[in-house]
């Protein structure tokens, strides 16, 4: 009887395992990203949906990543010293250190981008999807802005200011722009792309994801 219950058991044991094994999908492992070209908000749309990816051009062939297994770095090179400027007063305080991911590439860094290559002319009205950045959480501000050629910001979110922020881009186009953080620590930022329908004026949105960026001091 004892040989008969330990054979049944052992049976049971695989089953289960076996059943376990496909219901639950293995999960992917999480990669950071520290320094060369990624498109942190990489928009497609498909069969009717919007799609958000983490366009990953620091690995060749380049890949596609779901954000969710994305940590964006910035390292603590990335730190520099708010102007005694007044038009970078969202910032801070003159003086104060914020981390800046830049427009510009520096080979050091991490240079993060938005797209809408993958999003074909004649879809939407007017040629233009919407980023929207809806929330954020972290241990201090968040803004993410551009320069002109003469040094003046053009802020394109600013969370201390109120979310939500709308980055609105020209369809099959690529932005770079600097992301700023107000202090170390983690960061979680929700968006979503959202269009309205050439053919029909229907409005589609994406689901929303989160970014995650992590600060070193």
């Amino acid at each position: 009887m004892r040989t008969k219950m330990s054979a049944l058991t052992g049976v049971t044991a695989a089953v289960t395992a076996g059943l376990l094994a496909w219901a639950v999908p293995a999960q992917a492992a999480v990669v950071t990203l520290s320094q060369g070209h990624v498109d942190a908000v990489d928009v497609a749309f498909e069969d009717g949906e919007f799609e958000i990816s983490v366009h990953d051009e620091t690995v060749d062939p380049d890949v596609e990543r779901d954000p969710a297994d994305v940590i964006l770095l910035a390292k603590p090179e990335a730190a520099v010293t708010v102007p005694d400027d007044p038009r970078y007063g969202f910032l801070g305080t003159p003086g104060a250190t914020v981390h800046i991911l830049p427009e510009v590439e520096d080979e050091n860094l991490l240079w993060a981008g938005l797209a809408t290559e993958e999003v074909e002319a004649g879809v939407f009205v007017g040629d233009t999807v919407q980023i929207r950045f809806t929330r954020l959480v972290g241990p201090n501000g968040f803004s993410l802005f551009t320069t002109d050629p003469t040094g003046a910001p053009n802020v394109l979110v600013d969370s201390e200011d109120g979310l939500p922020d709308v980055v609105t881009r020209p369809v099959g186009g690529h932005l770079h722009a600097n992301w700023a953080f107000e202090g170390a620590g983690t960061y979680r930022i929700k968006v979503e792309a959202t269009g309205r329908l050439a053919a029909t004026g229907q409005r589609v949105t994406s689901d929303p994801v989160w970014l995650t960026f992590q600060v070193q001091r």
